[in-house]
């Protein structure tokens, strides 16, 4: 399966596929993780908020190309995307191993990942630097096999995601 989350709607995206999953996260409905860890302990792999998010990372662990499209802000992802990202911990364990001598948590049964990132907004060199450096810390966890960032100015941004979907 192949998974587009954005934090804006796109236009002109082929939802017809039925290898592709598409969420428009701004008209979802997703509060924010509380840290109870009841994905982990009273409902392993199933958060206990019943909201959107609940049919969206289950989508997450099950693709093997996703497509992130979020605003930078301060050199990370919107708050939108980050709120969705940061709900999609129950498909991760609680448990830690250490790869490369840094740890990580087990996943639970996440398919590896071919990763595009798609970021827009007024990024300045400094914040496309530590969107980067998040994005390349954040990849073992998020089971990255291969990942790319791509800076695009917003009134580009459907041209940018039609072509990322034409190599689909």
């Amino acid at each position: 399966m192949k998974l587009i989350l954005t934090d804006t709607p796109l236009q002109d995206i082929d939802q017809k596929r039925e290898d592709i999953r598409y969420f428009d996260l701004s008209a979802c409905k997703i509060a924010h993780c509380v840290g109870c860890f009841g994905c982990w302990t009273k409902t392993p792999g199933k958060c206990v908020i019943r909201d959107d998010a609940v049919h969206i990372y289950p989508c997450i662990a099950q693709s093997d190309r996703v497509l992130y499209v979020s605003r930078i802000k301060y050199g990370g992802y919107d708050t939108i995307m980050k709120t969705m990202l940061e709900r999609a911990i129950p498909i991760q364990q609680a448990f830690i191993r250490i790869v490369d001598g840094e740890t990580h948590h087990v996943q639970r049964a996440v398919v590896p990942k071919q990763a595009t990132i798609l970021a827009y907004g007024e990024i300045s060199d400094e914040e496309q630097a530590l969107f980067r450096q998040l994005v390349d810390r954040n990849a073992r966890n998020m089971n990255f096999e291969r990942y790319e960032v791509r800076f695009v100015p917003q009134n580009l941004l459907q041209d940018a995601v039609r072509e990322e979907v034409r190599k689909w």
